[in-house]
Protein backbone atom coordinates (compact mmCIF):
# COMPACT_ATOMS: atom_id res chain seq x y z
CA UNK A 1 0.00 0.00 0.00
CA UNK A 2 1.20 3.48 -0.83
CA UNK A 3 1.97 5.80 2.09
CA UNK A 4 0.29 9.21 2.01
CA UNK A 5 0.86 12.25 4.17
CA UNK A 6 -2.20 13.39 6.12
CA UNK A 7 -2.77 15.73 9.04
CA UNK A 8 -3.61 13.70 12.13
CA UNK A 9 -7.13 13.97 13.47
CA UNK A 10 -6.44 12.03 16.69
CA UNK A 11 -3.05 13.19 17.99
CA UNK A 12 -3.16 16.89 17.18
CA UNK A 13 -2.27 19.88 19.31
CA UNK A 14 -3.08 22.68 16.84
CA UNK A 15 -3.82 21.44 13.32
CA UNK A 16 -2.30 17.95 13.35
CA UNK A 17 0.61 18.74 11.03
CA UNK A 18 3.42 17.51 13.29
CA UNK A 19 1.53 14.38 14.34
CA UNK A 20 0.69 13.60 10.72
CA UNK A 21 4.31 14.03 9.68
CA UNK A 22 5.39 11.81 12.58
CA UNK A 23 2.91 9.11 11.54
CA UNK A 24 4.22 9.30 7.98
CA UNK A 25 7.85 9.01 9.14
CA UNK A 26 6.94 6.46 11.85
CA UNK A 27 8.57 8.38 14.72
CA UNK A 28 7.37 10.01 17.94
CA UNK A 29 5.37 13.22 17.35
CA UNK A 30 7.18 14.95 20.21
CA UNK A 31 10.43 14.83 18.24
CA UNK A 32 8.80 16.51 15.25
CA UNK A 33 7.21 19.14 17.51
CA UNK A 34 10.55 19.94 19.16
CA UNK A 35 12.34 20.22 15.82
CA UNK A 36 9.56 22.42 14.43
CA UNK A 37 9.71 24.68 17.54
CA UNK A 38 13.49 25.05 17.22
CA UNK A 39 13.22 25.90 13.53
CA UNK A 40 10.52 28.45 14.35
CA UNK A 41 12.63 30.08 17.05
CA UNK A 42 15.92 30.23 15.17
CA UNK A 43 14.94 30.51 11.52
CA UNK A 44 11.52 32.12 11.88
CA UNK A 45 10.14 30.30 8.85
CA UNK A 46 8.63 27.48 10.89
CA UNK A 47 5.44 29.36 11.70
CA UNK A 48 4.78 30.22 8.07
CA UNK A 49 5.67 26.67 7.00
CA UNK A 50 3.24 25.26 9.60
CA UNK A 51 0.41 27.45 8.36
CA UNK A 52 1.08 26.46 4.75
CA UNK A 53 1.20 22.77 5.69
CA UNK A 54 -2.04 23.10 7.66
CA UNK A 55 -3.72 24.49 4.55
CA UNK A 56 -2.15 22.14 1.99
CA UNK A 57 -1.99 18.74 3.73
CA UNK A 58 -5.41 17.07 3.84
CA UNK A 59 -6.84 15.72 7.08
CA UNK A 60 -6.84 11.92 7.42
CA UNK A 61 -10.20 10.43 6.46
CA UNK A 62 -11.94 8.40 9.16
CA UNK A 63 -11.98 5.25 7.04
CA UNK A 64 -8.16 4.94 6.94
CA UNK A 65 -6.73 2.77 9.72
CA UNK A 66 -3.13 3.08 10.95
CA UNK A 67 -1.05 0.01 10.16
CA UNK A 68 1.32 0.18 13.12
Amino acid sequence: MEKKLYRSNTNKKIAGVCAGLAEYLNIDPTIIRLIWALVSLFAGAGIIAYLVCALVIPEKPDNIIDAQ
